[in-house]
């Protein structure tokens, strides 16, 4: 029986990145705002996309991290990129040992992903420019 292998943004940017990636995480996560720690995540995904983008030539895995990055370029709602890099973002955090689901002050849940995927599809927006 074959385990399928669980995607990782390592898969793309290397493991080096990558770790440098899950220790920042451990360390910013649990006491950070989520309007800071959404654009952080969401740099990460265009720096991903980048990365992605230098190397498209090779023809990358249908199902692979760096096919749904490139495929993100498209996207243009918010649950768009959820569907393709949701478990991603939920590896990062977990391989970090933080958790993206939050409780506000309030009661209510929500999740910093919601905010990751926002921050991704409105990267290169510039309101004042409306």
């Amino acid at each position: 029986m074959t385990t399928k292998r669980k995607r990782s943004l390592q898969d793309v940017v290397g493991k080096e990145t990558y770790s440098v990636w899950v220790n920042m995480l451990r360390t910013l996560v649990p006491d950070g705002r989520t309007h800071r720690l959404a654009p952080l995540v969401a740099g990460m995904l265009q720096y991903a996309l980048a990365v992605s983008e230098e190397e498209s030539g090779d023809e990358p895995d249908d199902e692979s991290v760096a096919q749904s990055l490139l495929d993100s370029t498209e996207a243009v709602e918010e649950d768009e990129v959820e569907k393709l890099l949701h478990d991603v973002v939920s590896r990062l955090f977990k391989d970090a040992g933080v958790s993206y689901r939050r409780t506000s002050a309030g009661g209510e849940d929500y999740s910093i992903a919601d905010s990751i995927y926002y921050e991704y599809v409105h990267w290169f927006d510039m309101p004042w420019e409306a």
